[in-house]
């Protein structure tokens, strides 16, 4: 275990901060449709920031895959192919500037303020009608944020929060697994994925599969109450923290 540690060179309890957070985000994520990378990133962020955006991404495939199974049959397929266009566009974009940004403080500090950004998004209260171009659009923004930072999700959450709350976690988790899989692949192929982000979400996967069956039971029951001003609130604080420390240090 010692060497395990070693190998990822962090220790037991910077893992196990990892550990919750994923725990917790990807329960989140199944309950809402949203939330993993807003409320996992920063908390990541803030003890090995080493690990973004590659080894969340890489979670994000399992918890994005799981939780649009559930849903499958409120997915409109018409809405998915300008959402699914524009995300790949957008990750491809971002893979190639990611290539050129070496400093690990720099990337928590962008993810602290694309999660800033994301919550400011999330409280606008904006209503933008779901079509072709807002799809795309939304797309490329997730696409752009979620592989620089593994938080893509504010995009696609500002066209989907007025929707009733099946469909809205329907087309969000669908978005979502598709964004982890592009993002991963543009990352790849610029060389950005390495063997320890994959021993590390290799690592986590229980935290996924304990945040899962722990949201299960509890998605018919939650179908009305609002988890986002529990989940934007910690992701407020965690993003602040990150961003307040980086300016001190």
């Amino acid at each position: 275990m010692t060497e395990f540690f070693a190998m990822l060179d962090i220790s037991f309890g910077t893992w196990m901060t990892c550990f919750c957070a994923v725990t917790l985000s990807s329960g989140i994520q199944r309950l809402s449709g949203q939330a993993f990378g807003i409320v996992a990133a920063p908390l990541i962020a803030l003890v090995a920031p080493q690990f973004l955006p590659a080894g969340l991404l890489l979670l994000g495939i399992s918890v994005g895959l799981t939780s649009t199974a559930v849903d499958i049959s409120a997915i409109n397929k018409a809405e998915i192919i300008p959402g699914f266009f524009g995300r790949a566009l957008g990750a491809v974009l971002a893979a190639m500037v990611a290539a050129q940004i070496t400093d690990v403080d720099m990337i928590a500090g962008l993810t602290g303020l694309v999660v800033l950004a994301g919550i400011a998004l999330s409280l606008s209260g904006l209503r933008v009608r779901i079509a072709p171009l807002s799809l795309t659009l939304a797309g490329i923004a997730a696409g752009l944020m979620g592989t620089i930072t593994a938080v893509g999700a504010p995009p696609m959450a500002l066209l989907y929060q007025h929707e009733p709350a099946k469909r809205s976690r329907a087309m969000q988790n669908a978005f979502f697994f598709w964004g982890m899989c592009v993002s991963v692949l543009a990352l790849a192929w610029q060389g950005l994925v390495t063997g320890r982000h994959l021993v590390f979400a290799l690592s986590l996967i229980p935290a996924i599969v304990l945040g899962l069956s722990v949201s299960m039971p509890l998605a018919k029951r939650m179908e009305r109450k609002a988890l986002r001003p529990y989940a934007l609130g910690l992701s407020a604080f965690a993003a602040t923290t990150l961003i307040l420390r980086l300016l001190l240090a």
